[in-house]
């Protein structure tokens, strides 16, 4: 009788698995990259490289999922990597450029910043087998993303290198902006998810359109177009905190209906 020999168990990750990670590292190193470039008072690299990663940031997962190479080793090196990339390096950043010039207090705005990045992550790790999650059932996120967080505190440097305006550079106009970004990354506000947006048929030819125009204003005036993207999603959180709103009503009304018929 012919001996079966048992299936040999292949171990370590995939190639595809390795793929999404890489990119996640390259992402890190942008960022780091980035705090390189503002030690030389390269701003505009520097702002550039933060750029990159939140581009970069933007793919892994997708091609992890697409790959069907998701691993829990990714998710935690995706954190680690957000952490530097959209955290440590931004706070870095607008400490040279402008809060080192605060008396005293200007360090503890960027600690500020960078702790509340990394709070944020570990709340969204922390919550990620939690099954009672309204905001992200009804299609909302909690608090800023965290690239999205790190695009909003350059806000002003954008504006900077458009204007060549000395005042936006100032401390005293960076330092509570850089809290007011640091309390949207750990906050409970709900903000739209772009994943979960949905177009009807009748806009999306306006839609696609409109993205096609933003891609040539990034290509063509970047700082121009970075700063009208960062003003559009601030000025989105009002709609979405109202649209959540409504859908917290909705389904308290529905659950009232239904308790009756429960009953």
């Amino acid at each position: 009788m012919k001996r079966v020999r048992p299936k040999r168990v292949r171990r370590g990750l995939p190639l595809r698995a390795i793929i999404p990670n890489a990119i996640t590292v390259l992402a890190l190193c942008m960022g780091l990259s980035a705090v390189r470039f503002a030690l030389a008072g390269r701003w505009e690299t520097a702002v550039t490289f933060i750029v990159i990663a939140g581009v970069l940031d933007g793919f892994d997962g997708r091609i992890a999922r697409l790959l069907n190479g998701a691993t829990r080793f990714g998710a935690e090196l995706d954190s680690l990597s957000d952490v530097i990339a959209f955290g440590v390096s931004p706070g870095l950043i607008v400490y040279l450029w402008s809060l080192q010039t605060m008396p005293r207090y200007g360090w503890i705005f960027a600690l500020a910043f960078a702790a509340a990045c990394a709070l944020r992550l570990a709340r969204f790790n922390a919550q990620i087998d939690v099954d009672e999650q309204p905001h992200k059932s009804a299609g909302f996120l909690t608090g800023v993303p965290a690239p999205t967080g790190a695009g909003l505190l350059l806000l002003p440097i954008f504006l900077w290198l458009v204007t060549e305006q000395p005042i936006l550079r100032e401390f005293y106009i960076v330092a509570p902006w850089t809290g007011f970004i640091a309390f949207l990354l750990v906050s409970n506000i709900a903000t739209f998810s772009w994943s979960s947006i949905r177009l009807r048929r009748g806009v999306r030819f306006g839609a696609l359109a409109a993205i096609a125009g933003m891609i040539a204003a990034v290509v063509t005036i970047p700082w121009i177009a970075f700063s009208a993207l960062a003003i559009a999603y601030l000025a989105s959180m009002p709609v979405s905190i109202f649209n959540y709103a409504k859908v917290r009503r909705r389904r308290a009304q529905t659950a009232q209906e239904a308790a009756p018929r429960d009953g």
